[in-house]
């Protein structure tokens, strides 16, 4: 029973909308945006020579073992980018990323969050009632 819940959901990641990332892996950018949303798919038809030239771009610095690094936080994830690993800049560094089979159809933007964590420190002079009362030298 457990090997077959494990099967199902190896079948289950390997798909998208009904089709497996193999299939997909063969098809054109533009072939591929038939099975994405409406956006994405706007986005892919207006942007599929950028998406093309980043792809190539992508394999060549891969194999020269050199980081894929990019700035362009539109980008659609299409099929071939499955596997890659690309640095996305967020506005002040490269976060590193792992292209999944779940990332098909979003932008890159998406994984690399640009507005870091809030860390608050202690209160000042004059923020609370009870600082009020305390000299400001």
């Amino acid at each position: 029973m457990a090997t077959e819940k494990s099967e199902e959901t190896l079948k289950r990641e390997s798909m998208y909308r009904g089709k497996t990332i193999s299939e997909l892996k063969t098809l054109d950018v533009r072939e591929f945006a038939k099975y994405l949303r409406a956006r994405q798919r706007r986005t892919v038809l207006r942007n599929f020579q950028q998406i093309e030239n980043f792809i190539k771009r992508a394999k060549k610095r891969m194999m020269k073992n050199k980081p894929v690094k990019t700035h362009l936080r539109q980008l659609v994830v299409v099929p071939e980018m499955v596997g890659m690993k690309i640095q996305i800049h967020n506005g002040h560094e490269f976060s590193p990323v792992e292209v999944t089979t779940e990332m098909l159809g979003h932008v890159f933007g998406e994984f690399s969050i640009t507005r870091g964590k809030v860390k608050h420190g202690a209160a000042g002079i004059g923020a609370s009632k009870g600082s009020k009362s305390q000299s400001k030298k």
